[in-house]
């Protein structure tokens, strides 16, 4: 009744087959976590420092919007994948997993979802192209 028999596969005991999908999607988002990561660093130390009216306009500009979007949902996707093989691999107990693994997702994507609305609510906002800034 090992993991390659049929009968440990049928007793669920097998692979599920999902361990390469989540292994190849942590992998992509941590490159794309590190390209963004670079641009937006590169592209900060740019900008002129202390000017808060020089970072809202260049937030403002729909690439660089665009960009930062990107990187929230990197971010947090990553996040999640990874904070989600721990819940899996340390919390026993199934309702203590289950709730575990509902917290996490309500917070990944609430912060997702808070970052992408600020990044519009920047990139929207008339004050941010006025000659004063915010």
């Amino acid at each position: 009744m090992g993991n390659g028999t049929r009968l440990g596969r049928v007793r669920g005991l097998g692979s599920s087959h999902h361990g390469t999908g989540h292994w190849l999607q942590q992998r992509l988002t941590a490159l794309g976590n590190l390209l963004l990561v670079t641009w937006f660093l590169v592209s900060l130390l740019r900008l002129p420092l202390a000017d808060h009216g020089a970072v809202a306009r260049w937030a403002s500009n729909p690439t660089v919007a665009l960009g930062l979007i990107l990187l929230i949902i990197s971010v947090f996707w990553h996040f999640r994948l990874g904070l989600q093989v721990m819940i899996e691999d340390y919390v026993h107990g199934e309702a203590t997993r289950l709730l575990a693994l509902v917290i996490l997702n309500f917070y990944a994507i609430g912060g997702a979802a808070f970052g992408i609305f600020a990044i519009v609510r920047i990139a929207l906002a008339p004050a941010a192209l006025g000659p004063g800034g915010m």
